[in-house]
């Protein structure tokens, strides 16, 4: 038998040679490589959103509203949309994995007030035209990152309606006060990428991980480190495991009471889009009863 251990020293030479190599990659991309906002970019991602602050309300400008007859063919359609802020009650987390392994996935989150009236925040990557994702490019700052805000028949709808991945849409247990400073907190995060653009990281800077981060700098530590995050399709088992979703189902059964996808068709073409893919779950009295004074006013 011959020893092979001469050869060992070798080894861990080349290991450390190729590690050295990466590592001085990637810092030369991070001197040379830079965020910016001036790029041609998709039309569904041209303009980013803004936020307005004024005492209790804010007004969203560049909110999306796209109307879409498939993936490809759409019309992107921007909004101006005034929230008042004591009147948020509920915020729902969404999950939509879109591979055949269970791991990949698209989270975001939307914040719903009086009368019905629901807006989605979700981060994702800021595509230019023509590109499309790719997990190792997001390791190389090849993406800036974006937070898009909209209308949930554009942000939920394209994904259940078009994109025909699952949709899961879960209750989220907090109170209003947090619900309010999440809300705040994700809308000034869009406003700073106005000024100080950055770049999106497969690891580092997701869907998911911004979720959390908004999380823990309300509650601290509320959400452990886990591969959950990184893996975001197993994020709602996390949030589960966490006490974080309302509901009274045991862990075996939750999951699947929250497909929307059957839903999200009956009622793609309504204005009721939102009551209407949340018509299983007990809603608060003023979210499914109508309003002489709603918080939303589109101009």
């Amino acid at each position: 038998m011959t020893d092979s251990s001469p050869r060992k020293p070798w080894i861990r030479r080349a290991i450390f040679l190729v590690a050295m190599l990466i590592v001085l990659g990637y810092a030369g991309l991070a001197l040379t490589v830079h965020p910016s906002n001036d790029r041609d970019w998709s039309p569904d991602q041209a303009r980013p959103p803004k936020a307005a602050f004024d005492g209790d309300t804010v007004r969203i400008s560049n909110l999306r509203n796209t109307f879409y007859r498939s993936t490809h063919d759409f019309d992107v359609r921007w909004e101006e949309r005034t929230y008042d802020l004591r009147r948020i009650e509920s915020v729902w987390f969404m999950v939509e994995p879109f591979s055949d392994w269970r791991g990949p996935a698209h989270t975001l989150l939307s914040f719903g007030f009086g009368n019905g009236e629901y807006v989605a925040i979700s981060v994702e990557i800021r595509k230019e035209k023509g590109e499309s994702y790719s997990p190792l490019l997001g390791l190389l700052r090849q993406y800036e990152l974006t937070y898009v805000i909209g209308d949930e028949r554009d942000l939920i709808g394209l994904r259940a309606n078009h994109r025909h991945d699952s949709v899961y849409l879960y209750p989220i247990r907090t109170t209003p006060e947090k619900m309010r400073a999440m809300f705040i907190s994700m809308l000034e995060r869009a406003n700073k990428l106005i000024e100080q653009p950055e770049f999106y990281n497969t690891l580092t800077s997701t869907c998911t991980t911004n979720i959390v981060r908004h999380i823990n700098a309300i509650a601290p530590s509320r959400i452990p480190l886990s591969y959950k995050v990184l893996l975001p399709a197993f994020a709602d088992e996390l949030a589960y495991d966490l006490g974080l979703i309302e509901t009274e189902l045991p862990r075996d059964q939750f999951r699947s009471a929250h497909l929307i996808n059957d839903l999200a068709l009956i009622h793609a073409d309504s204005a009721a889009f939102s009551t209407g893919i949340r018509s299983r779950y007990r809603l608060p009295q003023s979210a499914s009863m109508a309003s002489t004074s709603p918080p939303v006013s589109p101009r």
